[in-house]
């Protein structure tokens, strides 16, 4: 089950037996008030400097996010994509819920995106998938519908089934679908990171797809939050996930080192490669 991605002259492959494929996080306003008044403004010039920086860290795919108060998200996606386009040549992960603002960016987008996302209600999945299979482009399912969340991991992947099911109905193979069984903030349940898990695994044996999770929701409100998503990413990857979204600064070596252990680095030349780069920019 590979998930193939492209830009205009890179092509990313996310599967089982391929490296885990980081999925940078840091295009997103929410929480970070200088990249939404920026944004506000129209400037590009941080997204394009967040870009590098994340590609440079690691990361094989970018997250594009505009969602900031008083944005038009139908303007500034599409702006925001070809910006970071001009400056890297990873594929991107078009990252809105509003269906206006996904045509735009898929419009001007080079390549085969990643949409983020859609979820087992029925609007989202009317509005979403029909984008997927129109530019031909990848989609994150999420383990959510009508009810909310589900908190059993049973129920989720009940979603994840319905969201699969429907896009192969209307032609997208099921290779062209990532599903998030969504990590929730542990401080305010003791079993969220425990339900997400068991759904990852329920997932990936049940229907075989590749599978993306937003780490950092996992710490939310709670002290050295950087050390608790490095657990629980370690753990995630174990359980299936294989492209999770991440801060790519953070997350490197912990991908790495858990691909290692995985089987997924032949003789640890990614893993000593990363070791001795790290030593040569500190030397």
């Amino acid at each position: 089950m590979e998930t193939v991605l492209r830009s205009k002259s890179r092509e990313v492959v996310i599967g089982p037996d391929q490296p885990t494929r980081i999925i940078g996080e840091r295009i997103n306003p929410t929480g970070k008030k200088l990249l939404a008044e920026s944004l506000a403004k129209k400037d590009m010039s941080r997204i394009k400097r967040l870009a590098e920086e994340q590609v440079a860290a690691g990361a094989a795919i970018l997250d594009v996010n505009v969602g900031a108060a008083g944005v038009n998200e139908v303007e500034l996606l599409p702006m925001a994509v070809q910006a970071v386009m001009e400056v890297t040549d990873v594929p991107l992960c078009l990252d809105s819920a509003n269906a206006q603002a996904l045509r735009a960016a898929l419009e001007v987008y080079e390549g085969k995106a990643l949409i983020n996302s859609v979820n087992g209600e029925e609007a989202s999945l009317g509005r979403v998938l029909p984008l997927a299979r129109e530019f031909g482009a990848a989609v994150i399912g999420l383990t959510m519908d009508e009810r909310g969340i589900p908190k059993t991991a049973q129920e989720r992947l009940e979603v994840a089934q319905k969201i699969v099911e429907r896009a192969e109905a209307m032609g997208i193979p099921r290779e062209d679908i990532l599903i998030d069984c969504l990590a929730l903030a542990v401080g305010a349940d003791t079993t969220a990171g425990l339900v997400a898990l068991e759904a990852i695994r329920l997932v990936r044996q049940a229907l075989g797809v590749n599978m993306t999770l937003g780490v950092s929701n996992i710490s939310f409100g709670l002290p050295d939050r950087e050390e608790i998503n490095e657990v629980f990413l370690a753990m995630a990857l174990g359980c299936g996930v294989n492209a999770p979204i991440v801060n790519p600064a953070q997350a490197c070596k912990t991908v790495l080192i858990a691909d290692l252990l995985l089987g997924r680095d032949e003789y640890a030349m990614r893993y000593i490669r990363y070791c001795r780069a790290q030593k040569a920019a500190s030397s």
